[in-house]
């Protein structure tokens, strides 16, 4: 037993293994469903915006139609509600890992791995301020529409 835990100790860099009983736990974003959404939700976003830029660099170009800032709207309002579904379960799964449910039997683990759950913690809230900047940037885009459409 003591030979596993030695051998344990070594390759910890970020504390993502434990022995519980001659058992090795190991936690990974990749191991939950919900973290992979939340990545790949952050990843579709980010390309998105970025070609999202690109075509309102090509709009400004070309002078202003308020169908391309409805376009806008609508693409911002879809990514953002992409981030919102990755946010919000990421978020739940990260109480669960964080507090348990007692009533469920599932217990806590972030007693066992506090540095993984520091780091979920912190991409989640990434995440969130990631989903404000789209929120901003979706009343932006209606409000632009509306102005446009309305000259």
């Amino acid at each position: 037993m003591a030979n596993n835990e030695a051998k344990f100790s070594e390759n910890q860099p970020w504390k993502t293994k434990k022995l519980f009983f001659g058992i090795v736990l190991d936690a990974r974003y990749s191991y939950s469903p919900e973290f992979k959404f939340l990545a790949y939700t952050n990843i579709v976003a980010g390309c998105f915006s970025l070609l999202s830029l690109l075509f309102l660099v090509l709009v400004a170009r070309q002078g202003s139609n308020p169908t391309h800032y409805f376009f806008l709207f609508l693409h911002d309002l879809a990514l953002m509600s992409l981030i919102i579904g990755g946010c919000a379960a990421a978020t739940a799964i990260g109480f669960l890992g964080k507090h348990g449910n007692g009533h469920t039997g599932w217990m806590q683990i972030c007693d066992h791995f506090g540095r993984f759950c520091n780091t979920v913690t912190v991409s989640v809230i990434l995440s969130y301020l990631s989903l404000i900047c789209l929120l901003i940037l979706t009343i932006t885009s209606a409000s632009k529409s509306r102005k446009m459409g309305t000259v």
